[in-house]
């Protein structure tokens, strides 16, 4: 199994309030990739943090292989909520791919 986990900042001009509406289309659109994509096992977003936090969200997914991953990565259904949603409002982004 390969775990797939990012780390996401969100833009500064972003308000609470849209921050709050961004985090939860990023988890709908994300967690919403369930059933969709080949080889996916799990997707969690995980969008409450802790003051201590210094980013403001998270995905938590695992895949069957490394290929589902690759798969993944350039899946339409994937590609749509990444354009539409995360990349527009994301500053950072930092991954960690490893198999579990």
């Amino acid at each position: 199994m390969v775990k797939h986990i990012i780390l996401w900042q969100l833009k500064d001009e972003l308000s609470a309030d849209d921050k709050i509406k961004v985090k939860a289309d990023i988890k709908a659109g994300l967690e919403g990739l369930a059933g969709q994509i080949p080889g996916l096992i799990e997707i969690k977003v995980q969008t409450e943090c802790l003051e201590s936090s210094n980013a403001d969200l998270m995905l938590d997914s695992s895949f069957e292989d490394e290929d589902s991953l690759k798969g993944y990565a350039v899946h339409p259904a994937h590609v749509a909520v990444a354009d539409g949603v995360v990349r527009p409002n994301a500053k950072t982004r930092v991954c960690i791919d490893y198999v579990q």
